[in-house]
């Protein structure tokens, strides 16, 4: 893998990652790297295992080999809520949030799904409303009456309660217009500019890839290409990889989720 100058040691490490459902091996080699303060993005066609690498790393699907090391410790084996305790945190694809519920209801409800008392929750949903502060702007406003951009704020916004040293996301841009695609992608920027590690999974190549600081691919399970973002200069590298002919962009977003 290409060696980070600015910080020589990872906040998450995988190497060799080899994961599936039961019996059926979906990711059989991926190796990637997370730095404080940067964005590592992932990509790959539908079923090249972006998703299962993701869940495994976070806890909700089992490693069969290789390693997931966070913050110096090997975390391959702990259940999902011990990574989450220590500062793992996820963003599942789909806008997973209750629709019924006010932003507020849905922010306190993530809380406590992560363990946050009663009495840390007003400074919590404080730094919340800092980040998003449409989120503030709209506390009491029922999420299913919200449009898709604002959604997935929520949900990250739920993330975000635990403080997270690493946030990972899965296909955030999903359903959304191109303009709302740059104002996610322009919110992950900031909280990386916090210190905050970010491991982003996504098929909207070019968006990706302007707010990543490194970039890896996977097809099939394994990985075909790992490079700094910057030195990306020429997309033909990519499709040349793993799209073949087809559009960086249209054609990715189009694409339903991956299964795998």
């Amino acid at each position: 893998m290409t060696e980070r100058i600015d910080n020589p040691i990872p906040l998450l490490e995988v190497k060799n990652l080899a994961t599936g459902y039961g019996d059926i091996r979906v990711v059989w080699d991926v190796s990637l790297s997370v730095f404080t303060g940067k964005l590592t993005a992932v990509l790959g066609r539908n079923g090249a295992g972006k998703t299962t690498a993701l869940r495994a790393i976070a806890g909700l699907n089992k490693v069969g080999k290789g390693s997931i090391v966070y913050k110096g410790s090997d975390v391959s084996h702990l259940p999902a809520h011990r990574r989450v305790g220590m500062g793992m945190a996820l963003v599942q694809d789909g806008k997973r949030v209750f629709h019924r519920l006010t932003v507020q209801e849905n922010l306190l409800l993530g809380g406590y799904t992560l363990g946050i008392g009663r009495r840390k929750m007003p400074e919590k949903l404080t730094r919340i409303y800092d980040i998003f502060p449409m989120l503030g702007d709209r506390q009491n406003v029922t999420v299913g009456q919200m449009s898709g951009g604002q959604q997935q704020m929520v949900a990250i916004g739920q993330a975000l309660m635990a403080e997270p040293s690493l946030l990972m996301l899965d296909e955030p841009s999903g359903g959304l217009a191109p303009a709302i695609v740059d104002e996610v992608m322009g919110i992950l920027v900031t909280l990386k500019a916090t210190g905050m590690g970010v491991l982003l999974v996504e098929q909207q190549v070019e968006a990706a890839i302007d707010v990543a600081d490194q970039v890896v691919v996977l097809d099939i399970g394994r990985v075909i290409l790992d490079s700094p973002a910057s030195e990306l200069v020429d997309l033909d590298v990519l499709k040349e990889a793993y799209f073949g002919s087809a559009k960086l962009e249209g054609d990715a977003s189009s694409e339903k989720h991956e299964s795998a």
